[in-house]
């Protein structure tokens, strides 16, 4: 099977109108208009390549056994790893071990804050619910995105802030809402980014949620739409926290009630992460689509991996 790479090689050409390779497919980067594309030809070829494992996917999970537990153990697995990867991402200490343990066993680890294990259990519920939506058929709307929000942060009363000098400071989540307060990011560089203010989030989410039930009426490519749905999030970000997990939350429920696998986005990839996230700040959202793919790529040839030794 061929290797999917995760983005680039060289994290320098990251630039528009620069030619990137993932699987041997030439992808021209500029070509997007606008902060929600509906059709993205110079990455079809890349998206077929991806569409092929997961029906190689698909047809190694209709070999397993009626009433054997093998599927359901890989979605376990799944779970734990998609928790302690956007944990991580978030700055979780926990290891991607002491996750397992800790969804398995209920037992938490000595010497690592209280919170992290707090944040994996809630992660962990926040992906159960996704099976209920979508066995439901349930519409993304904005309260569920507030609900999946209020479920990441189940029975966290603060989050740690920074003025806007960066002095560090903590405030009162106002969790399952959007926010109230002005939200930003201070960068390596010192610089600001300041996210949507509050008083443009709720027009903004509406569009969001818009943009997601109107992809899926036109058959727009869900690899398409669930990257865009989760750049927009980020870029929107709505709430006081849990923004981040809740974009790629988001992001995987497209995946999923299409027939997709999650993406996974690997802690070690944090920094392509968020990389293709500047570079779609600054107007070319394709590397960040591309990035997302090859994500699922890679998270889709793992799983293959491990059900070709077992089926």
């Amino acid at each position: 099977m061929n290797s999917l790479n995760s983005y680039q090689k060289d994290d320098n050409i990251m630039t528009n109108k620069t030619i990137k390779k993932i699987a041997g497919f030439e992808v021209t980067s500029g070509n997007f208009e606008g902060l929600y594309p509906t059709q993205a030809p110079e990455l079809q070829s890349l998206f077929t390549y991806v569409d092929e494992l997961n029906d190689t996917l698909k047809s190694l999970r209709s070999k397993i056994p009626e009433g054997s537990d093998l599927w359901g153990v890989m979605i376990q697995k799944m779970r734990a790893e998609w928790t302690y990867h956007s944990n991580a991402i978030e700055g979780s200490t926990l290891s991607q071990g002491d996750t397992l343990f800790f969804l398995q066993e209920g037992l938490t680890v000595e010497g690592k804050p209280f919170k992290d294990f707090l944040d994996a259990q809630n992660h962990a519920e926040a992906i159960d619910i996704l099976f209920d939506v979508i066995s439901n058929n349930r519409n993304i709307s904005e309260s569920l995105i507030k609900e999946i929000n209020a479920l990441l942060l189940n029975g966290v009363k603060y989050t740690p802030a920074q003025t806007a000098t960066g002095q560090p400071t903590k405030k009162v989540l106002n969790t399952g809402d959007y926010k109230k307060l002005p939200n930003h990011v201070i960068k390596q560089d010192k610089t600001v980014h300041e996210y949507v203010p509050p008083e443009q989030v709720s027009v903004q989410m509406a569009e969001l949620v818009d943009y997601i039930n109107q992809a899926k009426r036109e058959d727009i490519h869900p690899i398409l739409v669930s990257a865009v749905a989760h750049y927009n999030m980020v870029r929107i970000h709505p709430f006081d926290d849990g923004n981040g997990r809740g974009a790629r939350i988001l992001m995987n429920l497209i995946l999923m009630r299409a027939g997709y696998f999650p993406a996974i986005v690997k802690r070690e990839q944090k920094r392509k992460y968020l990389l293709a996230l500047g570079e779609a700040d600054r107007g070319d959202i394709t590397p960040f689509v591309q990035f997302i793919t090859g994500q699922l790529g890679e998270t889709l040839q793992g799983v293959i991996e491990d059900l070709e030794k077992l089926v």
